[in-house]
Formats: C-alpha cells, structure tokens, sequence
C-alpha cells in the first residue's frame, strides 16, 4: 500500500471518529463554495463557477441560495467597483466549521492522553503537511 493510500485511510479514519454530528443537511458543493471563501482572498462568483467546474449562472445561483440562507455576505471591492467580493457569515463559519473540523471535545480528549513527545509530532507532521499542501495550489 502506498504512502498515500495510508495517509487517506488515516485522515478519513479520523475525521470519521471525530468529526461533529451534522445539524444541517447541505450539499459538498456549497461546503466547497466556503472553503474557497474561507482559504482564498477576493472570491467572485466566476471563481466560485471555476472551483465547483460549473457555469457562471449555476455559481450564480448558488451563490444567491447561500446568501439567502445567511451563509455568505457580499461587498463591492475597494479596488474595482465592478466587482464583487463574497465573504462569510458568522453563520457560514459556524457551518463550516460544523462540517469539516475535528469535534474539539474528541479530539481534546485524545490529545490528553499522549504525553509531550506524541503530541509535538503530531502537531509538527500536520503543520508541515498543511504548509505544503498550501504551497501545490
């Protein structure tokens, strides 16, 4: 088995054992939609269309859908008045957070068992795995 077939196996593991119980039934596509919004800077509704592989109009209603539902918020940009900049809700945070982090309780209640050692190389690993990771995209 290869390095990343173990690696997915652990992570979806993981997030299988600890992640939140969901309160609201949303589709991955509007997930992705906030984490683009949340990860990346000045988010239009054409970048919006590019990330989910959809048409202009399809984002568009998406995008209309999740304003309506108070999960995004929108603003004309600073540097060109023509376009507009989607930003989240504490709503859409909270929504967010909700479907992709680890339950902090589970996940403090693990963490309290491993001593300092333990701890210091997970934290290390997962650091350095995000920091590339950010650095492919």
């Amino acid at each position: 088995m290869s390095e990343a077939t173990l690696l997915n196996q652990y992570w979806t593991d993981i997030y299988f054992h600890l992640h939140y119980p969901h309160k609201e039934k949303i589709s991955h596509q509007v997930i992705r939609i906030l984490q683009l919004i949340e990860k990346k800077e000045n988010v239009g509704v054409n970048d919006v269309a590019i990330c989910i592989q959809v048409s202009h109009n399809t984002a568009s209603e998406h995008v209309k859908r999740m304003l309506d539902k108070q999960y995004l918020n929108k603003r004309r940009d600073s540097q060109d008045e023509r376009k507009v900049v989607l930003g989240l809700t504490d709503l859409g945070r909270e929504v967010l957070h909700q479907h992709t982090s680890l339950d902090e309780e589970k996940l403090k209640h693990i963490l309290k068992k491993m001593n300092d050692e333990e701890l210091h190389l997970i934290i290390k690993a997962l650091k350095l795995l995000s920091e590339r990771a950010q650095a492919c995209t």
